[in-house]
C-alpha cells in the first residue's frame, strides 16, 4: 500500500495549487504508475522461507524465483565435513560444524544423486582427508566408482594428511586429485594460513605429484589468488608439475563463512579487483592446463552439498541451505540450490573428467 502514497501525496498537491500543477501531473502520472508497477513486480518475485533440517541447528532460506525448470545434478560437489587442520584465511566453506553423515546415510543419498542423473562426484570439506584419517572418505570413493559406476570420482584436498597406504587401498578407483596450493613460496602458504608444522606445502605438492603417476591418478592443482600471491609469477612450477588442469579462482567473499556476523574468517584483506586477477591470467597465458574462474563465473555454477546433504544457494552473497535430499529427494531440493545450469558449461565445468578417457602416460 505504500506504494500508493506517491500518486495521493501528488493529488494533494494539485488541489493545493489548482490548474498551474496539472501540466506538472500530466507528465509526472506515468512515471508514478511506472514507479509502482516495477516496485509490485519485484515485491512479487522474492520469496523467502525458513526451514530447520532435523539434524542442524539453524535456518534455511529458499532461492528467490524457483525455476521450474528440472535441473540435472550432472556434477556434484559434496563438502561431507566442515573440519580442517588449515587455519586458509579466505576460506569460505568454515569449521562451523563438525558433523559428518553416518556412512550408510552417504551412500544412501549418493545413490539417490547418480540416480537423479549425476556422472561425477568431487568431495571436499572442510579437509576431507581429516576424518577416520581418510578412511571414510576412501569407502566413499570406493562405493561412487565400483557400486554406483560413476564416470568421475573427485577429491580437493590440501594434501597434508595423504599417505601413500591410501593410494594403495583406493587409488585405483579415484580419477583425479586436487591439491589446493596458493604459492610456491612457503612464506606465502604461511602468511595465507596454509602451514602446519614441520610440514612444507610445497614439498608436499611434489611427493603427491609422484603418488598420483604412480597410482595411476590424474593430478590437479588449485589456486585462490589473492592480496598475497597476485604478483607471483607461477609459470615454471606449474608446468613443471604438469597437472592435467589448474584451475585458478579469484578470492570470493561469502557471508557467514569468511565475512560479516557470525563468520569465521574476515577474507577482506585477501580480496583482489577484477583488474588485478585479468593481470595474473595475461602473466600465465601460456600455461595450457590453466581454467580461469573470475568471482562471477565461481558463485552459482557449482552444485554444493553440504555436511547434511543440503544443496547450498549462494545467490544472495551467503549460502542458504535447501532441505536434505535425504528427507525430500533430490528433484525438490534442487529446485532451492540457485544453481546455473549455463554458467556451468560456460565455465567449462563438463570436461574430460574421468582418467579412463584422459589416456594419460603414467
Amino acid at each position: 500500500m505504500w506504494l500508493l502514497v506517491p500518486v495521493a501525496f501528488a493529488g494533494k498537491l494539485l488541489s493545493a495549487f489548482g490548474k498551474q500543477l496539472s501540466s506538472l501531473w500530466g507528465s509526472l502520472l506515468p512515471l508514478l504508475l511506472w514507479l509502482r508497477a516495477a516496485f509490485w513486480l519485484a515485491g512479487t518475485h522474492t520469496g523467502q522461507r525458513r526451514q530447520g533440517r532435523k539434524d542442524a541447528q539453524g535456518t534455511r532460506q529458499e532461492e528467490e524465483g524457483s525455476s521450474d525448470e528440472l535441473l540435472t545434478p550432472t556434477s556434484v560437489n559434496y563438502h561431507f565435513t566442515r573440519q580442517c587442520n588449515y587455519k586458509c584465511g579466505f576460506c569460505f566453506h568454515t569449521a562451523k560444524t563438525s558433523f559428518v553423515l553416518p556412512l550408510d546415510e552417504a551412500k544412501k543419498g549418493l545413490l539417490m544423486l547418480k540416480e537423479a542423473g549425476m556422472e561425477k562426484i568431487n568431495f571436499s570439506g572442510g579437509e576431507p582427508f581429516i576424518h577416520e584419517r581418510g578412511e571414510y572418505l576412501g569407502k566413499l570413493v570406493k562405493f561412487c566408482k565400483e557400486e554406483l559406476c560413476l564416470p568421475s570420482v573427485s577429491i580437493v584436498s590440501n594434501g597434508s594428511l595423504i599417505r601413500e597406504r591410501w593410494f594403495k587401498s583406493y587409488g585405483e578407483y579415484l580419477d583425479i586429485l586436487a591439491i589446493s596450493c596458493d604459492s610456491f613460496e612457503e612464506q606465502v602458504n604461511v602468511l595465507i594460513g596454509r602451514g602446519q608444522g614441520k610440514i612444507n606445502h610445497v614439498e608436499n605438492l611434489q611427493k603427491l605429484r609422484k603418488w598420483c603417476s604412480d597410482y595411476k591418478v590424474a593430478f590437479k592443482i588449485n589456486s585462490v589468488i589473492n592480496r598475497f600471491n597476485v604478483e607471483e609469477d607461477m609459470k615454471e612450477q606449474i608446468q613443471a608439475l604438469s597437472p592435467v588442469r589448474w584451475k585458478v579462482f579469484q578470492c570470493l567473499i561469502i557471508e557467514g563463512e569468511n565475512s560479516g556476523e557470525n563468520a569465521l574468517r574476515e577474507a577482506e584483506r585477501f580480496l583482489i579487483s577484477d583488474e588485478e586477477f585479468e593481470r595474473f591470467l595475461e602473466r600465465h597465458r601460456e600455461v595450457s592446463c590453466l581454467v580461469p574462474e573470475s568471482n562471477q563465473k565461481m558463485k552459482d555454477s557449482y552444485l554444493i552439498l553440504d555436511e547434511y546433504m543440503r544443496f547450498l544457494n549462494c545467490r544472495n552473497g551467503r549460502k542458504e541451505p535447501s532441505k536434505s535430499i535425504l528427507d525430500v529427494g533430490v528433484e525438490e531440493a534442487i529446485k532451492f540450490s540457485g544453481f546455473d545450469e549455463k554458467m556451468f558449461l560456460k565455465r567449462g565445468g563438463k570436461y574430460m573428467w574421468s582418467k579412463a578417457d584422459l589416456k594419460l602416460d603414467w
